[in-house]
């Protein structure tokens, strides 16, 4: 009869933590301070965030199509990646022009803005997908993805096109170019 009881007792025992051990194996975690429940998102976060080396972009695609959905994030995740580097072009042609001495310094910031847009619009095509997590939720695919392009391919890049402009060859210094383009890297990594 006592084992009968204790073989009771140990069960219930055991049922009683193994609903407590599901219960907090579940899905999303509520936050005890009243601020809600944490979402993580796939594909995002500080180590999907541009930094000294790389430029990226983070994007999210919704449809009851599959192929629908990728596409959606990709240009998302593209739509990023080329705000981040615009700004960061932008901003460096801003400081570059006030660095060096140019006859015309706007006709130059512009010229060398288009030129480096032009740029960025043929390298989107060789960015690399660093992440792509796809989800299925009530009939709906959801495409999370994250993209990037190396800082160094970008500046050899603009480089490059530069030196094929004699316009633009005759007013660009290439180290004080460099030095700036990395401060803005470093100023971008550290805002962070």
């Amino acid at each position: 009869m006592k084992k009968l009881e204790l073989t009771k007792a140990l069960f219930a025992i055991v049922v009683i933590a193994g609903a407590f051990t599901l219960a907090s194996c579940g899905g999303s975690k509520k936050v005890s301070d009243g601020l809600g429940t944490k979402v993580i998102i796939p594909c995002s976060g500080s180590e999907y965030a541009a930094d000294r080396t790389h430029f990226r972009g983070t994007g999210m695609g919704e449809s009851t199509n599959l192929s629908t959905a990728k596409r959606k994030a990709n240009v998302d995740a593209r739509s990023a990646l080329a705000t981040g580097i615009n700004s960061t072009i932008k901003a460096v042609t801003d400081r570059y022009t006030q660095d060096i001495t140019v006859g015309e310094a706007n006709e130059f910031a512009e010229k060398f803005e288009d030129m480096t847009r032009s740029v960025v619009n043929q390298e989107l095509n060789n960015m690399s997908v660093i992440c792509e997590e796809t989800r299925q939720l009530e009939g709906k695919y959801i495409v999370y993805m994250a993209v990037e392009i190396a800082k160094d391919e970008l500046l050899n890049k603009v480089s490059d096109n530069i030196s094929k402009d004699d316009r633009l060859r005759l007013d660009y210094d290439k180290m004080k170019f460099e030095q700036i383009f990395n401060q803005e890297m470093e100023n971008m990594a550290n805002q962070r």
